[in-house]
C-alpha cells in the first residue's frame, strides 16, 4: 500500500494532475480536503493566505473551538489535512479553464504553474470593502466590528455607534440593540428621508438614537475608542462602532469558466444546489464564495458537504466507465 501511494504521489508530481483541486485555504476548503483526504482522493488545496477574518483576534459560535483565534484554527486544519496525503501549495490561482465540455480543469498558478482536476472547488470566499473613514480600517476587528453574533457578547452593554451605509443598515442598528441598550445610530452619508416609518418605528422602540450629518473620523486614545466625531466638529462618546462593510465576491475564477451568477444586494453569486455544485459540472463553490451569509461553521459545513458529494460522484463515473 505504502509502495501504491509513493506511485501515486511521484505521478502527481510529474503531471500535475490530480483528482480534486480546491481553491481556497479557508474553513469551507480545509474541510473539502479534509473530506476528500480520507476518502483517498489525489487532492490539491491552492491557499493564497488572505483570510477574510485575519483581522479578528478570536471567532465565536463554532462548537467546541468558540473563541479560538482564526489562525490556530487555520494551522491545525492545515495538520489534520496533511495526514491524509492532501498536498498544499501556497499560491494564487490566477486563471482557470475546462479542456472540453467534461474534460479536465487547468488551474494556472501565479507562481507559473498549471495543475489540473477531474473536479474543482471554488473556495476564495470574499472581501470586506470598509467604508472611508479615518480610523475604520485601522481599528477593524478590534472595536470596529461588524457582526453582533461574532462579536456581540465580548462588547455587550458598552456604549455602541452604529455607521450607516445605506438604509439597510437600519437592520444592523436594530439587530445591535440586542446585545447593548445604548446605541447611536449615525446616518453618515443617508438621508433621514430614505429611512421609512417602519424602520424609523423600530429604532425608536429599540432605543436608537437616530444622529443625522456625516461622520468625519474615529476619536481614539490610547488605542482605543472613545468617540465618533461628525463632520460639524461635534464628537459623541462611544467605545463600539458598527460597520456594514460592502461584500466583494472574488468570484472571477467561476466567472472564467462559464459559471452562472445570480445578483443579491451583496453581490454577484453562483447558482448552485443544495450540495454546492454549480451549473457547470464538475465545478462545485463552498464558503463566503457561495454566498454572503457563510460564518465560519456554516463554510466548513459546506465544504464537507462538497468534499463528500465530490468523492460519491467520482466514485460512480469510474464504475460507470468501468462498465
Amino acid at each position: 500500500m505504502a509502495s501504491s501511494m509513493t506511485e501515486q504521489t511521484e505521478k502527481t508530481e510529474q503531471t500535475g494532475r490530480y483528482e480534486v483541486i480546491v481553491v481556497g485555504g479557508g474553513a469551507a476548503g480545509l474541510s473539502a480536503a479534509l473530506v476528500l483526504g480520507r476518502a483517498r482522493r489525489r487532492t490539491l488545496v491552492v491557499d493564497a493566505g488572505e483570510p477574510r477574518n485575519a483581522p479578528a483576534a478570536h471567532m465565536q459560535g463554532y462548537l467546541s473551538r468558540d473563541g479560538m483565534p482564526p489562525a490556530e484554527f487555520l494551522a491545525i486544519g492545515r495538520e489534520e489535512i496533511a495526514r491524509y496525503g492532501v498536498e498544499l501549495v501556497r499560491d494564487r490561482a490566477v486563471d482557470a479553464s475546462r479542456e472540453g465540455a467534461h474534460g479536465d480543469f487547468a488551474v494556472t498558478l501565479a507562481g507559473g504553474r498549471t495543475v489540473r482536476s477531474r473536479a474543482l472547488v471554488i473556495a476564495t470566499g470574499l472581501k470586506d470593502e470598509l467604508p472611508d473613514v479615518p480610523g475604520v480600517a485601522e481599528r477593524f476587528g478590534r472595536d470596529v466590528l461588524h457582526c453582533p453574533y461574532c462579536h456581540g457578547w465580548e462588547v455587550r452593554d458598552q456604549p455602541f455607534g452604529v455607521l450607516a451605509t445605506t438604509p439597510m443598515s437600519v437592520h444592523q442598528a436594530l439587530m445591535v440593540s440586542q446585545w447593548s441598550k445604548d446605541v447611536t445610530f449615525f446616518l453618515h452619508e443617508v438621508a433621514e428621508k430614505e429611512l421609512s416609518d417602519d424602520d424609523l418605528r423600530r429604532l425608536a422602540a429599540a432605543g436608537v438614537k437616530v444622529v443625522p450629518g456625516e461622520v468625519a473620523a474615529l476619536v481614539v486614545e490610547d488605542d482605543r475608542l472613545t468617540g465618533v466625531r461628525l463632520g460639524d466638529g461635534s464628537t459623541h462618546e462611544r467605545s463600539v462602532l458598527f460597520v456594514a462593510p460592502r461584500p466583494v465576491p472574488q468570484n472571477d475564477l467561476l466567472v472564467r469558466l462559464g459559471a452562472e451568477l445570480q445578483e443579491t444586494p451583496f453581490g454577484a453569486y453562483p447558482v448552485i444546489d443544495e450540495r454546492g455544485l454549480t451549473t457547470v459540472p464538475g465545478l462545485w463553490a463552498a464558503g463566503n464564495a457561495s454566498g454572503f451569509a457563510e460564518q465560519v461553521i456554516n463554510a466548513a459545513s459546506r465544504g464537507y458537504r462538497a468534499g463528500a458529494t465530490i468523492n460519491g460522484e467520482l466514485l460512480m463515473a469510474d464504475l460507470d466507465g468501468a462498465l
